[in-house]
């Protein structure tokens, strides 16, 4: 069985680009809130390594990832291919 391609969300952490349902900044007040009580409850991955949150990754089962990434870079790793890049 094949393995899934992996999308590189920083720092060496992947996220399985088939479960990805979306990815949203994490700038705006709604977003800051919903992460704040996501991160209460537990369910959070925080693949930031310590730095400032850029975007938000949801997927199909209800995991919620944070990357040091804008969404912009990971949605363009995901068209382009480069899935694996790591510039950070």
């Amino acid at each position: 069985m094949p393995v899934p391609p992996l999308l590189n969300v920083g720092f060496y952490n992947f996220v399985m680009t088939e479960k990805i349902v979306a990815l949203v900044s994490s700038e705006s007040a709604p977003m800051r809130r919903l992460v704040r009580t996501i991160r209460k409850s537990g369910t959070l991955i925080d693949a930031t390594q310590g730095r400032r949150t850029k975007s938000v990754i949801f997927t199909t089962d209800h995991s919620v990832v944070l990357s040091a990434i804008s969404q912009e870079t990971l949605a363009k790793r995901l068209t382009t291919g480069d899935i694996l890049a790591d510039d950070e």
